[in-house]
């Protein structure tokens, strides 16, 4: 099926149940319905060409949830706009992805007036909340575009498994990421898959929607509203809040990344409130440290489940199941605290060594995935797309291995990069922005763990002779160039930086002292 006709399932079995709670404010299921009729003809009518890229830009919000579903009805593609970017990475991507269309929030105005100057595909704007400097609001926009006008001329009936459901950046903060090619039958694929995994828990599904909407939220809020689940959407994390609003409106269903997870049981409010009502407390986004999803047990209840995927194999390629999490918590096979789960239906993993063989149980290798779940290409990057498709399989970069049982263990990373908050890092693109500094000779980044963030951004710098430079001063450099999320959190300055037989950067001997003892060299 095409990505709105999973939304128009849950329409049609629950027209009069609540869709959206933002606040005070709540729409039913077909109040959005209808809303998103309205804002494809609007699209459509002022310009829209059918398969042409859209970007969101917004903090959390009811309007934000509505507008993505709008562009999936009007036959747009999706492509994602992190907020926490720096303005000339999100710039960089709009242009490369040939983006023509932005709906943002007015708090993000000032980026926006930089985002024009800087993207020169762009040429229709929306602000969402109220007119801003020319560009009409959501109000203005649809005007008096009814839902009736509205025409689905494309759709086939096979589900237009070709078309386009978005154009997703590999790292959701690089600035020159790759854009992974998401079409309908692997997105549909996904849909499915967490749907089945996901749905059956409670028959009045309740889902807090408080990670981005702009990122991993977006599908999590598609699968569950498939099987009618309210949205119950929170403009940020705030672990109190968190806790509140989950005793207030009963909610059943949640995702959020481990760091977030972290914060949660570090809140000072926990245990003032009533969570019982949890039935699936969904991880996501990178590893999980055993014993803090042990402990998420004791305090939330048996509701804890970990997917495993990425951009290009997305959401859950392997899945851990509350049942699983549970019996593991209190003492049968513990060792799955560690496992990201077993394979989904929708997808073969294989462990496989550098020749392209698949290796036995216990032995460790590269995590990869062959099947429907697996996305189409990387956009307009023929040559990115043939290397990670060695094989006939495509490589995630991930080192694991598989246990008697089926359970995949994820042991390393082969790709140079950081998973911090559930955001991927490319270190490149640290160490090119550090590098610019005149008084840093050498520079490499690598991740080390972090009670908050799971791993945390470091940069082992080597200063020219004579220069004067503090760890403050890198940061700032950093967090200016490409964004907080990015910049690292720490800066250790070292004489010299080892380095291969062969001269290259030698980040494995770079990490081992800050992994050491951890059992693995992810977190």
């Amino acid at each position: 099926m095409r990505s709105i006709d999973y939304f128009d399932r849950g329409a049609l079995l629950y027209p009069s149940r609540t869709a959206v709670i933002d606040g005070e404010k709540r729409s039913s299921f077909e109040e959005v319905r209808e809303l998103t009729l309205r804002i494809a003809s609007a699209m459509r009518a002022k310009g829209l060409a059918r398969q042409q890229a859209v970007a969101l830009y917004s903090p959390n919000c009811a309007d934000v949830l509505v507008v993505l579903l709008s562009i999936w009805r009007a036959e747009g593609v999706w492509t994602p706009v992190n907020t926490r970017n720096a303005v000339d990475a999100n710039a960089a991507y709009l242009d490369y992805t040939h983006c023509k269309w932005l709906f943002y929030h007015s708090s993000l105005a000032a980026d926006v007036a930089a985002l024009k100057a800087k993207t020169p595909s762009l040429t229709h704007f929306v602000c969402i909340d109220r007119s801003n400097e020319g560009d009409p609001s959501l109000v203005e926009f649809v005007g008096d575009a009814k839902a009736e006008d509205w025409r689905d001329d494309f759709a086939t009936a096979n589900g237009n498994p070709d078309d386009i459901v978005g154009i997703f950046p590999t790292g959701g903060t690089t600035g020159p990421s790759k854009g992974v090619v998401v079409v309908n039958s692997g997105w549909g694929t996904m849909i499915e898959t967490a749907q089945g995994a996901w749905d059956g828990r409670t028959d009045d599904p309740v889902c807090l929607t408080v990670a981005p909407i702009t990122h991993a939220a977006g599908p999590v809020a598609l699968a569950s509203m498939s099987f009618g689940a309210t949205q119950v959407i929170l403009p940020g994390f705030d672990p109190e809040n968190i806790l509140r609003t989950i005793e207030a409106r009963k909610v059943t269903h949640m995702f959020l990344p481990p760091t977030a997870l972290y914060g949660l049981l570090d809140c000072p409010a926990l245990g003032r409130y009533d969570t019982s009502s949890l039935r699936l407390f969904l991880l996501a986004g990178s590893p999980v440290a055993p014993e803090r999803l042990k402990r998420a047990v004791e305090v939330f209840g048996p509701c804890m489940g970990q997917s495993y995927g990425q951009v290009e194999c997305p959401m859950i390629a392997t899945w851990l199941p509350p049942e699983v999490v549970a019996a593991a918590a209190a003492g049968d096979h513990p060792e799955r605290l560690a496992s990201c789960g077993r394979p989904t239906r929708s997808v073969k993993i294989g462990i496989l060594d550098d020749d392209g063989n698949e290796l036995g149980v216990g032995e460790v290798g590269e995590i990869c995935a062959r099947g429907a779940l697996v996305s189409k290409e990387y956009f307009e990057k023929p040559e990115a797309t043939e290397e990670i498709r060695r094989f006939n399989w495509h490589h995630t970069g991930d080192v694991g291995r598989r246990d008697e049982h089926g359970y995949i263990y994820i042991v390393d990373r082969k790709k140079d990069m950081v998973v911090t908050g559930g955001f991927n890092v490319f270190s490149a693109e640290v160490e090119s922005a550090v590098m610019e500094l005149a008084e840093v000779r050498e520079c490499a980044v690598i991740g080390v763990p972090d009670q908050k963030w799971g791993e945390a951004v470091k940069a082992i710098v080597v200063l020219a002779d004579g220069a004067a430079l503090g760890e403050e001063d890198i940061i700032a450099h950093a967090k200016a160039r490409l964004g907080g999320v990015k910049a690292p959190k720490s800066v250790d300055f070292v004489g010299a930086i080892p380095r291969t037989a062969v001269g290259k950067v030698d980040k494995k001997t770079l990490r081992a002292p800050y992994w050491a003892g951890a059992g693995r060299s992810v977190n």
